[in-house]
């Protein structure tokens, strides 16, 4: 096992080249781990990263952090043909934020991972790089072939994924059959009600989930993408934790009346992170969500963030009964602050 730490050291292209050959003479390492976050190597240090990971042939744990570097889509390109090479590996987290990857280097990215077809846990994270749809396209075919994944996580935040790239993850990940742990971060990208429909109808795919976190915060998703995000969280019967942030995409009350049928259907919930901040969802969406927990009586801790959403002292009197019925809570966080709940409202909640 070779394990490296070079965060924010001046660690340039020069240092980048001799790590590569000296990796490229471990032939039969097992285990690597790099991280090499905040320092300025550009596509050549890559280029000799990639070349000596591709070397290590017997690797079965990878974990490379490259955050905030220069490596550019070349860059991409020779990380994933090294990781192409690695068709061993069962454990791969491959960090690359903020490094302008962009849509070619993602393809490359997927390209790598498609060849490691014995993984079973991902965990990509390509924050800030503009890949758009067509990088979402390169790494939901690349997921689709990781058949025995059982943990997945993809953070995606930031990089101009259209309702198509959302398409592609949705279809890669309903490949995935084996998933019992998926975490999707989609934040600030624009995939729409089509794109969560398709997210939603790859998670129904997961049947044996039992960890399951979605993050869409800021995608205009509406009352439609959350029904279709409720449908498909409806169908995880086997959750036991469910983190569910949808802040800022005007659901409206019928969008929490999905959300609340969805967790319903969840019966072995013992978590659940709801987080529906500024979504408008009023006096009724606090009725369904509140029918919802109710459903959940295997809760144990419970974290509901309702933070400006134009409920009045009904909407807290219902959620106030829903959360009763959860007996076996031993943690909650409600927060109500911002809407319209009065002095009646806060002595039910009591």
């Amino acid at each position: 096992m070779i394990h490296l730490n070079k965060n924010k050291s001046n660690f340039g292209d020069d240092d980048a080249k001799y790590l590569g050959e000296g990796i490229a003479k471990c032939v039969t390492l097992t285990s690597l781990s790099l991280v090499l976050s905040y320092n300025s190597i550009g596509e050549n240090g890559a280029k000799y990263l990639g070349k000596g990971i591709g070397n290590c042939i017997t690797l079965t744990s990878l974990k490379l952090v490259l955050s905030c570097n220069s490596i550019g889509e070349n860059g991409a390109k020779y990380l994933g043909e090294g990781i192409s090479k690695c068709v061993t590996l069962t454990s791969l987290n491959l960090d690359l934020y903020n490094n302008s990857i962009g849509e070619n280097g993602a393809k490359y990215v997927g390209e790598g991972i498609a060849r490691c077809v014995t993984l079973t846990s991902l965990n990509l994270n390509l924050i800030n790089n503009r890949i758009s749809e067509n990088g979402g396209k390169y790494l939901g075919e690349g997921i689709a072939r990781c058949v025995t994944l059982t943990s997945l996580n993809l953070n995606l935040i930031n990089n101009r994924i259209s309702e198509n790239g959302a398409k592609y993850l949705g279809e890669g990940i309903a490949r995935c059959g084996t998933l019992t742990s998926l975490n999707l971060n989609l934040i600030n990208n624009r995939i729409g009600e089509n794109g969560a429909k398709c997210i939603g109808e790859g998670i129904v795919r997961c049947v044996t989930l039992t960890s399951l976190s979605l993050d869409l915060i800021n995608n205009s998703i509406g009352e439609n993408g959350a029904k279709y995000v409720g449908e498909g969280i409806a169908r995880c019967g086997t959750l036991t934790s469910l983190n569910l942030n949808l802040i800022n995409n005007r659901i409206g009350e019928n969008g929490a009346k999905y959300v609340g049928e969805g967790i319903a259907r969840c019966g072995t919930l013992t978590t659940l992170n709801l987080n529906l901040i500024n979504n408008r969802i009023g006096e009724n969406g606090a009725k369904y969500l509140g029918e919802g927990i109710a459903r959940c009586v295997t809760l144990t801790s419970l974290n509901l963030d309702l933070y400006n959403n134009s409920i009045d002292d009904n909407g807290a009197k219902y959620l106030g009964e829903g959360i009763a019925k959860c007996v076996t809570l031993t943690s909650l966080k409600l927060d109500l602050s911002s809407n319209r709940i009065g002095d009646n409202g806060k002595r039910i909640l009591k």
